[in-house]
């Protein structure tokens, strides 16, 4: 009886094992074939914003050289949720990703009074980061300060509204008033055009938003970018400030926005692997990099499990600023 469990137990792991086999040479088999019809990508934001600039940048290479369309769909609204929800119900084939930001993966979780549409430590299966943003804090040049010193003494008397679309720059909002003793009202917006508006009608104060949708009115005198909310180059305002240093307050760490690549869990490992070595061809070409840096946009890539974990610390780290902050996402 021994020697027969004995020869069973080989037999199965035998078997065991020549499945294993096969099933890798089949996700193998896809991934060299992937793709073979279109991708889509879906871009929780509207059209315009530093996200969407960035995966169309990349979108449009990728397709350039799988010969495949690869097509952009934007879905904003409910803070990124809308469009996590549709990526984390789409088949894991590699055909559906999402373009997941600090706000989907980090943000949410964090912020959530019930249960999300999505789970982000589970729905998705990281690929690679594409950038970290500058944002900066803009005012209008006809009316607005020439420092952010001054932007603090302006709110002494009273309040100051700023406009903000995703949590972090929200939150940077936040972080300044209470570091400085100032009054500071956050008008929430759903995306860059709206903050960006906003700033050029009168409705607000000031802005927090990333650079890329800034730079043109910065350029044509109607904005006045007072300070980068990190201490990254930006070649487009080489003597530009970190928040920190305008401020004076050096409390105020770096904040910066980033922007990766995901899919929906259970997508096979190779189909992963070979969208990540694609992102990195793509960002090799200097001419990719050079027009990301011209709006603003800091190109990097990632292994996915160095992208995996970069959110899950992150997520720990906001929780609790978010928390205290009382700024809400929706």
């Amino acid at each position: 009886m021994r020697v027969r469990r004995v020869g069973l137990t080989v037999a199965v792991a035998a078997l065991t094992a020549h499945f294993g086999v096969v099933a890798a040479a089949a996700q193998a088999d896809r991934a060299s074939a992937f793709p073979s019809r279109a991708i889509k990508i879906i871009v929780p934001f509207p059209p315009g914003g530093p996200t969407d600039v960035d995966i169309r940048i990349i979108a449009q290479r990728m397709g350039e050289d799988w010969k495949q369309a690869v097509v952009i769909e934007n879905r904003p609204g409910a803070n990124t949720a809308i469009g996590a929800q549709a990526v984390a119900r789409a088949e894991p084939d590699g055909y559906t990703l999402l373009a997941a930001m600090d706000s989907t993966l980090v943000m949410n979780p964090a912020g959530a009074t019930g249960p999300l549409s999505y789970d982000p430590f589970h729905d998705f299966a990281a690929i690679t980061m594409t950038a970290k943003n500058t944002s900066l804090l803009t005012v209008r040049a006809s009316d607005g300060p020439h420092s952010v010193k001054e932007l603090i003494a302006r709110a002494k008397p009273g309040t100051l509204n700023y406009g903000a679309g995703i949590a972090i720059t929200r939150l940077a909002g936040y972080l300044l008033g209470q570091l400085a003793g100032i009054d500071l009202q956050l008008i929430p917006y759903k995306g860059s055009s709206e903050v960006v508006q906003g700033l050029l009608s009168g409705s607000v104060d000031f802005i927090i938003d990333g650079a890329a949708p800034s730079l043109p009115l910065i350029k044509s005198g109607q904005f006045r970018a007072l300070a980068k909310l990190n201490s990254r180059p930006l070649s487009q305002l080489p003597g530009l400030a970190p928040l920190a240093v305008a401020a004076g307050l050096p409390g105020l760490d770096d904040m910066s926005s980033w922007i990766g690549l995901v899919a929906p869990a259970g997508t096979p490992k190779p189909v992963i692997d070979k969208i990540q070595r694609e992102v990195v061809a793509i960002y090799a070409d200097p001419a990719v990099v050079d027009r990301l840096d011209k709006v603003g946009i800091n190109p990097v890539t990632s292994t996915p499990e160095e992208f995996d974990a970069f959110f899950r610390s992150e997520a720990r780290r906001w929780a609790k600023v978010l928390r205290d902050s009382g700024v809400r996402l929706d």
